[in-house]
């Protein structure tokens, strides 16, 4: 499927995989694979960034989860907040590691990915924005909310998120297996973090 930006510039009509068909006809790794050769050294990025999309897909769940207990009674804000804090902070993370580590090593061994590392670029500003609102509107859970509203910037988020994985996974998860990466043999580089006790 051909991409396409609306005017805006979100990302439409990018879903030309299937989550689990990635990378080409790659098969995305069983979640929580040790990806690791036999001398220990870490190996294939792009399989590593799979699973990390896959983690942040299911923080994005419990934390929808959260915020539909909230709303009906259930969760407490400050727990919420918490929740949010933690996975903003991840998503974060894994974006500015991409914008700033991997992004820049793809671009100088594949220059042909540079378009496309700059719609990335591009989609993470966009990340970044609905981020700030859902933060806003979890800060202010104390007053008067519309729950439409909380729900409807979830589902935005979740949206993008997911259009945008997917699209990178499809688009680079194969170069990242092939990166020459010197220094990444020894330690997990940020953008494949999923907490910070991993560095």
């Amino acid at each position: 499927m051909t991409d396409h930006r609306n005017d805006d510039g979100v990302p439409s009509q990018r879903r030309g995989a299937p989550v689990k068909e990635i990378a080409e006809g790659m098969e995305a790794p069983e979640h929580r694979t040790t990806l690791e050769t036999p001398d220990g050294r870490l190996a294939a990025f792009g399989n590593q960034l799979i699973e990390v999309h896959l983690w942040l897909r299911e923080e994005l769940a419990a934390l929808r989860e959260d915020t539909d207990a909230y709303l009906a009674g259930g969760a407490r804000p400050r727990d919420l907040r918490a929740h949010c804090l933690t996975f903003c902070s991840a998503l974060n993370r894994h974006h500015t590691g991409e914008d700033d580590g991997a992004f820049p090593r793809l671009a100088e061994q594949f220059p042909g990915l540079r378009p496309v590392l700059a719609e990335l670029r591009r989609d993470h500003r966009l990340v970044e924005d609905s981020l700030l609102r859902l933060q806003a509107l979890l800060d202010g859970l104390d007053q008067e909310m519309d729950p439409v509203v909380v729900r409807s910037e979830l589902d935005s988020l979740a949206a993008l998120m997911e259009t945008h994985f997917v699209y990178e996974e499809k688009r680079i998860a194969s170069a990242l297996n092939a990166l020459n990466a010197p220094g990444w043999d020894r330690s997990r580089p940020d953008f494949l973090l999923i907490d910070d006790t991993e560095h």
